[in-house]
């Protein structure tokens, strides 16, 4: 993703700044959709797979990137709450 986006770019509900996920991250959340257990903050079950992300500089939400495009919808981010073996 272009970096002068990226530095646009704010959580749309606490205004927090977002980073990219790292390679890692990306393997976390990916393994936790693997198992069916990754829901959106409106509960809906994650099926498929995310190709990158961005994430809260706190690390608290995730919002996933589709086709190079940033999905900054609150009902589409993933709490990492949820996620049991995410890096902190």
């Amino acid at each position: 993703m272009d970096k002068r986006l990226l530095d646009l770019l704010v959580c749309p509900v606490s205004k927090a700044p977002l980073r990219a996920l790292s390679t890692g991250e990306l393997a976390a959340v990916n393994r936790a959709i693997a198992t069916g257990g990754v829901i959106t903050v409106t509960g809906t079950v994650v099926a498929t797979p995310l190709t990158a992300g961005l994430i809260t500089r706190d690390g608290r939400v995730i919002y996933p990137v589709v086709d190079d495009i940033p999905v900054m919808l609150s009902d589409a981010s993933i709490g990492t709450t949820q996620l049991n073996d995410f890096p902190r």
